[in-house]
């Protein structure tokens, strides 16, 4: 059981890092399309994190997570808006 919970924390941190790949490659897009494409797919994986988090009640890394992706959405208005 600690070795599923303890995957499954793991899930969390893959999903926070594939959506800081996403923010970190928006800044590489070579259209607004493409940067658009890749803020939205950084917000999902932001999302699917979160969510995992919450069903683990890991309500520091909820907090966290929740931080970050406003972090990432005033980020990227800030630049297309």
């Amino acid at each position: 059981m600690a070795e599923v919970r303890q995957e499954q924390q793991r899930q969390v941190t893959r999903l926070k890092n594939m959506g800081e790949k996403g923010f970190a490659d928006m800044y590489e897009a070579r259209s607004s399309r493409d940067a658009s494409l890749l803020y939205t797919e950084a917000k999902d994986f932001y999302c699917e994190a979160i969510a995992l988090a919450q069903r683990l009640g890991l309500e520091s890394d909820v907090q966290a997570l929740s931080d970050r992706l406003e972090a990432i959405k005033t980020a990227f208005r800030s630049q297309n808006s």
